[in-house]
């Protein structure tokens, strides 16, 4: 019986969606822009990279065609010569919001068809009703932060008050989203992890999607630095994913990063974490030795979204992308026969585009595996075509929101 393993580029849009501009990200493209940029040496670093865009392998199964049907357009450094060799194509999102658990719950077949609650601009953003619920069951002296902000920025303006008075730092941004930051050590990870257990519990009224702890280390604001100790607590997906549904198969599926997290630890039976990309490659492997017949493996490759998208690093972004490229062929050794791989992202993330917000767009559906010719699946309607695929080539039951395109 095959296997399925698949890798979610975190923020990886290849541009396009009809609806960007209801998100006011008509034009953005994380692909096409980021490209642009490396052909005309305008993401050069030194010591990092330089030159034009080079991902030979994804685009050998059909990266580049995959953004020129996305967007109409060349990619510029993207021309492999002759026919793709994977399945390739786009997915556009039906779900509400452009956010990670929608992206996903998409993905996994149940597109998210509701609003999700958001905090508004201002300072303070939270409810006062909100915070002094949290505090008092919480037995906090008060909170920092208590605005949108950058995770990283606000540790390095906030984080030597919080170590001094033992205050949380509260933050959000335009995902429906509270995180909440504190030192490992002096306030305590499982203190911090407690706190977000009763921050959900009051946060749900407000329809929010995830609550999420930020654990972070240093003795000073230049050495401050969030650690792999992350923990998102998310509300349930409204009906059973294709996680529930291999799982009531009988089959184990591996949660490879947040993605445990992500589906609120329902349908998830081994969880492997890790600190950042390179590490997450690595247990995906491992996941890999693992994995028994009719498995999947689900991984969330987070750096491309967390230290290149939201940060607006073009140079980092491309980096990590000719990275994780290279790294591309141990995957692919990795296969049996019968097995699918599966590359694709949950939304956009333009390091061009203004502000730090994620972006409208499509995403890619490149798929390998031995044995599989390579052809166009077209532009899928929704990225439940994707979970579906899976189900269908692991022989199990079709959900009611997707349709296969093996």
């Amino acid at each position: 019986m095959p296997r399925a393993i698949l890798c979610v580029l975190d923020s990886f849009g290849i541009g396009g969606a009809k609806d960007a501009d209801a998100f006011g990200d008509a034009g953005s493209d994380t692909l096409g822009h980021i490209a642009a940029r490396c052909a005309a040496g305008l993401a050069d670093r030194d010591g990092l990279r330089s030159g034009p865009l080079s991902v030979p392998n994804m685009d050998r199964l059909g990266l580049g065609a995959a953004g020129r049907l996305s967007t109409g357009a060349d990619v510029p450094g993207l021309d492999f010569a002759g026919d793709p060799q994977g399945l390739w194509g786009y997915a556009a999102e039906v779900s509400k919001g452009k956010d990670t658990p929608s992206g996903h719950w998409e993905i996994a077949g149940v597109p998210v068809r509701f609003d999700w609650g958001y905090f508004p601009m201002t300072i303070p953003t939270f409810p006062s009703e909100l915070i002094g619920k949290i505090s008092e069951k919480a037995g906090l002296k008060g909170i920092l932060g208590d605005k949108h902000a950058s995770g990283t920025e606000i540790i390095a303006e906030l984080g030597d008050e919080h170590v001094r008075t033992g205050k949380p730092i509260f933050y959000t941004s335009a995902d429906s989203v509270i995180q909440i930051a504190a030192h490992e050590e002096h306030f305590g990870l499982e203190r911090l992890y407690e706190l977000c257990e009763i921050t959900r519990e009051f946060a749900n009224p407000y329809n929010i999607g995830r609550v999420i702890a930020r654990p972070f280390s240093g003795e000073t604001a230049e050495s401050f630095v969030r650690t792999a100790n992350r923990r998102d607590y998310s509300v349930l997906p409204p009906e059973p994913t294709l996680l529930d549904r291999l799982t009531q198969a009988g089959r184990t599926v591996y949660g490879i990063g947040k993605i445990s997290d992500i589906f609120a630890h329902q349908g998830v039976a081994k969880v492997l974490k890790g600190a950042g990309n390179d590490e997450l490659f690595e247990k995906t492997l491992e996941a890999m030795q693992l994995a028994g017949d009719g498995d999947l493996i689900f991984v969330n490759f987070i750096d491309f979204d967390s230290l290149f998208g939201h940060r607006r690093d073009v140079p980092g972004y491309a980096a990590a992308l000719e990275h994780f490229d290279r790294r591309l062929p141990e995957l692919l050794a990795g296969l049996r026969e019968g097995d699918l791989l599966i590359l694709t992202a949950d939304h956009g993330c333009d390091p061009t585009w203004k502000g730090t917000d994620h972006t409208r767009e499509h995403v890619p559906v490149i798929a390998t595996g031995p044995g599989i010719a390579g052809r166009s699946v077209g532009g899928r309607k929704t990225f439940a075509d994707i979970g579906e695929s899976i189900a269908d080539h692991l022989g199990i039951a079709g959900g009611l929101n997707g349709e296969s395109f093996l």
